[in-house]
């Protein structure tokens, strides 16, 4: 297939107005469980790009909270991890000074008095650099500490200080079904107000996703042909090529439906899906992706796919099965893989169908959203297209590309520039954001964390939208775990799933498409 590849002129970017930067207030961010791979990986690499851009307030603290006493070897570990994973410049200028503002407090989560000691150092760091009493808490625990964490908080008045602003950020999961869900919001907004809490999916943070809203309602030749009437179908791909890579207790305990489907993959469903928003503000947005979780009916069990996989080949390596990874029930039941259609019961796509899937060891790492349309009412190439070199005309789509070869391409039928014969082959034209805007450092936690610290709620989730989610998802957990899958493992390491996803599909005519990436 042929590819025009679809770029920006440095000229121009050069002649793009500047903007007015928002630069936050002064604050401290407190991380609570900062000594695990997260705080070093994303976070601290994700707050130096702010600080590299000069996003972040002249005086601001960042307090590393954890059981471990760690004392001065956490700043000094940050560094590394500043350096290793942010693709920074260990002797950048501003490294040190930055690490300058990092310091460390060993906690037990639950024990209250420790709660009563953490707030008089804060409030120290808070006089020594002038913050004015603004803090963000940030969640960075495993989900069994949550509760405890936020209770004692509000128990030292942290939630609602005297003076200055207090906000939380929390991870996902953010429960493990409708109950504890429902039970942990409870537990949260009995300390914090909703307008204080940052339900953070960090997938909202990565600009293809972001990308989505400017491209539908930026372009005026897009929205008018983005419904049932000249759309075929939907789907969503998550593949991953990894295994559970030594999480899996962790993984136990979630598997595919809660790990990406219930969150990941129903946010990038409603940035498709919506309707235009009277602003991009949180309040606007949060409503419009609300009411397309709650025009979604209850999905059939008969329209999910669960699978496991067993030992195969990846790349070229020999892997093994998900029962033969570390500290995985030899027996497990969980899924590596999912799959499902639904649909949208709106006026906007009544009857076109969203398949979802999302799967650990598969073939190819790509998470991408393919939007296919309608044939022409009367195909008028086609038997020429069929004698000719390319075979049937293939129907327009449009793919967006998450990751990792983030951009947007579009496909149609393009003649074959031959005089013997009207051929029709075809072509795509490829926008990819590497080529148009440089290669980005960014890991998505720069745009969330910046707006937390700002009060902007738009990219994180409201406790409404995720219990509409959990309702959807939690019968179809209930259903999975009443019976024990039948065939586990189910497909090889190194393929694309379980034959019976395809059988999904085939069902109502419709076929996965596997050649995800750029082209």
């Amino acid at each position: 297939m042929a590819t025009i590849a679809m770029k920006v002129r440095p000229e121009d970017l050069s002649q793009l107005p500047a903007g007015k930067e928002r630069i936050p207030e002064p604050v401290i961010l407190v991380i609570f469980g900062a000594s695990g791979d997260l705080t070093k990986r994303k976070l601290l690499p994700a707050l130096f790009h702010l600080r590299q851009n000069n996003l972040l307030p002249k005086e601001f603290a960042i307090v590393g909270v954890a059981r471990r006493p760690l004392g001065d070897e956490f700043a000094r570990d940050m560094r590394e991890g500043i350096v290793d994973f942010g693709d920074v410049d260990k002797s950048d200028p501003k490294l040190d000074e930055f690490v300058g503002h990092i310091s460390y407090f060993a906690l037990n989560f639950d024990d209250p008095s420790h709660y009563a000691s953490l707030k008089t150092e804060l409030d120290r760091i808070d006089k020594e650099r002038g913050i004015g009493g603004n803090r963000l808490f940030y969640l960075a625990t495993a989900p069994e500490f949550f509760a405890g964490i936020v209770e004692n908080l509000g128990a030292q008045q942290m939630a609602h200080p005297e003076k200055g602003m207090a906000a939380i950020v929390i991870e996902k999961p953010f429960g493990h079904d409708l109950g504890s869900a429902r039970e942990l919001n409870h537990q949260v907004n009995a300390v914090f107000e909703e307008r204080q809490v940052f339900r953070i999916d960090h997938y909202l943070g990565k600009e293809t996703v972001q990308n989505l809203l400017v491209f539908r309602f930026a372009n005026g030749i897009f929205e008018p042909v983005w419904n049932r009437n000249f759309i075929e179908e939907v789907q969503i791909t998550v593949a991953e090529t990894l295994g559970v890579e030594g999480r899996g207790p962790f993984y136990e305990k979630a598997g595919a439906l809660r790990d990406v489907v219930q969150n990941h993959m129903m946010e990038l469903l409603s940035l498709v899906a919506l309707e235009p928003p009277s602003s991009f503000e949180a309040e606007s947005v949060r409503r419009e992706k609300l009411k397309v979780w709650q025009a979604i009916p209850p999905i059939p069990i008969l329209n999910t796919i669960r699978g496991q996989y067993g030992p195969g080949i990846v790349g070229k390596d020999h892997v093994v099965g998900y029962r033969d990874e570390e500290r995985v029930n030899p027996n497990s039941g969980t899924e590596t893989f999912a799959a499902l259609r639904l649909e949208i019961e709106n006026w906007r796509w009544a009857g076109v169908p969203f398949f979802l899937r999302a799967g650990k060891r598969m073939k190819k790492r790509a998470t991408e959203i393919s939007i296919q349309f309608k044939q022409p009412p009367l195909l008028i190439f086609n038997r020429l297209a069929t004698d000719g070199p390319c075979g049937e005309i293939q129907p327009n789509l449009l793919t967006i590309r998450i990751q990792p070869d983030e951009g947007i391409a579009l496909r149609f039928g393009a003649k074959v520039p031959t005089s013997s014969q009207m051929s029709v082959c075809p072509v795509n034209m490829d926008f990819d954001y590497e080529t148009a805007f440089g290669k980005s450092t960014a890991n998505g936690y720069e745009r969330l964390l910046l707006d937390a610290m700002l009060g902007d709620q738009t990219l994180f989730a409201h406790r409404d939208g995720v219990e509409t989610n959990w309702a959807l998802y939690t019968p179809i957990l209930d259903a999975w775990k009443s019976k024990t899958p039948e065939v586990f493992p189910n497909y090889f390491a190194g393929s694309w799933g379980p034959e019976c996803a395809d059988h999904l599909l085939e069902r109502s005519g419709h076929t996965w498409r596997n050649d995800l990436g750029r082209h």
